[in-house]
């Protein structure tokens, strides 16, 4: 008993350090970005390479060993012979062969869109080099969320065809509502066979606690200036003429949605599809929601023969609380989706 008492002592003092150094070196981390100023960097993931090194490690794998050898030694010889041509390139003032690049972007939604900051500083940072041959491949994933969040976000996106750039969205899970504004923008939408797409609408509910209150003796007062201003409240007794106006912007706003969706993809029949509704990748492919059935990966794979492909991330600095408060928000939020969902579809 002694010894199990002293050997929990002791791994008690070793986490506590173990913690204590953790938030020492995060504290000095964040107190030396902060004298920067930067409030966040950005990172270029090379994926042609990556690629490349993977294919090359499978390939590996597969030989017997006097295989290896042998390849690995006319690999080494063809690296030199592309490192000496570029030497001689760079001597001679010849400019070396490059292929157009296909930058790729990854946008994981929330419901608040809290994504588009980095969004706009990664549209910003291609538009800066990229040219009317290269082409930007949006990864999107995302159910939907607030109008201002995800129209901002769509405008994002709208610069890069504005520049005449060609954009393609790739939906390996999920773009509903907000989600799909954002991919019609696209000039292609590719979709997974069994990707969730659509839902072409507007939802708004409010909770009344009007007649708890009223139990409980609790008055509220609530003045406004302007007859609109507040239509239906959370607190206060809710009226016909506050329903019927809440209603009425909800059904412009759907109108709006619809009229940039139709805009965006003229062909497709916008009263058919702007019911609400979401399908799966091949039914709304068959209805003209997106253009080709397929992954994100087999995507990319496919480009590498024409382009070399960068993908570009924002990494926005975050604060330690802030890490917490998002982590922990994140994690709710997937479970309310998670259960949503379950009670929209059934499971497999």
């Amino acid at each position: 008993m002694e010894l199990l008492t002293s050997y929990g002592l002791f791994l008690a003092k070793i986490v506590t350090l173990v913690v204590a150094v953790a938030a020492i070196a995060l504290i000095v981390t964040n107190i030396t970005q902060r004298k920067k100023g930067q409030p966040g960097q950005l990172k270029l993931t090379d994926l042609s390479d990556n690629y490349r090194e993977m294919k090359e490690g499978m390939m590996l794998a597969k030989m017997k060993h006097h295989d290896q050898k042998a390849w690995l030694k006319t690999r080494k010889k063809e690296e030199k012979l592309e490192a000496k041509a570029a030497k001689q390139r760079a001597k001679s003032g010849q400019q070396p062969e490059s292929k157009s690049t296909l930058y790729v972007i990854d946008f994981k939604g929330s419901m608040g869109a809290e994504e588009v900051s980095s969004l706009r500083e990664e549209v910003s940072a291609v538009l800066a080099v990229a040219t009317p041959n290269d082409e930007v491949l949006i990864r999107l994933e995302s159910p939907g969320g607030v109008v201002h969040g995800y129209g901002l976000a769509a405008s994002q996106l709208q610069r890069i065809r504005d520049k005449g750039i060609r954009l393609t969205a790739a939906v390996d899970k999920v773009a509903a509502s907000g989600g799909y504004m954002m991919a019609c923008v696209a000039d292609r939408i590719v979709a997974a066979p069994f990707a969730i797409v659509g839902s072409i609408g507007v939802v708004a509910q409010i909770p009344n606690f009007s007649r708890l209150l009223k139990r409980n003796d609790i008055d509220l007062e609530l003045h406004t200036a302007g007859e609109y201003k507040r239509t239906l409240t959370m607190f206060g007794e809710n009226t016909e003429q506050g329903r019927s106006k809440f209603r009425e912007d909800l059904n412009e706003t759907h109108q709006l949605f619809k009229d940039f969706v139709h805009e965006m993809r003229p062909s497709l029949d916008i009263h058919s599809v702007a019911t609400g509704e979401h399908w799966f990748g091949k039914q709304a492919l068959e209805k003209g929601l997106v253009d080709v059935l397929g992954t994100s990966d087999d995507y990319i794979i496919t480009e590498m023969a024409a382009f070399d492909v960068i993908g570009v991330r924002y990494a926005r600095r975050k604060k330690v609380m802030d890490r917490f408060t998002q982590s922990a928000a994140a994690s709710a939020e997937r479970v309310l989706l998670r259960w949503w969902q379950r009670g929209e579809k059934p499971l497999l």
